[in-house]
């Protein structure tokens, strides 16, 4: 017995990977990267609001995608708010340090 995608899961974009950095090619600093994460987060966030805005409208037939959708902003907020708790805290803690 084999089991198939669920509705629309099959429809998700792949994962983006990160290639090593060659020799040669400029380095993408941290700001550049940071800023592109928070991109990601929010095109997740945006995508999950209209999927589930076209649920509700009747738009939407596949509540099974919707909910994947809704874990995947989720998931990405919550991975940005301990990355910026994490941060703050070695703030903190440099803060702290005796001079």
């Amino acid at each position: 017995m084999s089991v198939g995608p669920v509705g629309g899961v099959s429809a998700l974009p792949p994962l983006q990977t990160i290639q090593p950095l060659r020799s040669g090619e400029p380095a993408q600093s941290f700001g550049a990267r940071l800023e592109t994460a928070l991109g990601q987060v929010n095109t997740a966030q945006t995508q999950a609001t209209q999927s589930a805005r076209a649920w509700e409208m009747g738009r939407e037939n596949d509540l099974a995608a919707v909910m994947v959708e809704q874990q995947v902003a989720s998931l990405g907020f919550q991975l940005t708010l301990n990355v910026r708790n994490k941060a703050l805290g070695a703030y903190r803690d440099i803060m702290n340090m005796p001079l």
